[in-house]
């Protein structure tokens, strides 16, 4: 069975994932974000009710 034989591939994997791990992923992550979290005021925020037109708001138990 040749997918045992780990001679093949296990170097390229490896090797992709040093390359991946030395090399690219500091370049990437020293990018800055353009979008800077901001604090949400939630004393601000006003929700209002959701209406379902189907549903009628009359006493129906009175």
């Amino acid at each position: 069975m040749p997918q045992l034989n780990p001679d093949p591939w296990l170097l390229i994997l490896l090797s992709s994932w040093l390359t991946y791990i030395i090399i690219l992923q500091p370049k990437i992550s020293s990018y800055l974000s353009t979008n800077n979290p901001t604090n949400k005021d939630n004393k601000s925020t006003h929700m209002d009710p959701w209406t379902w037109p189907w549903i009628q708001h009359s006493s129906i138990n009175s």
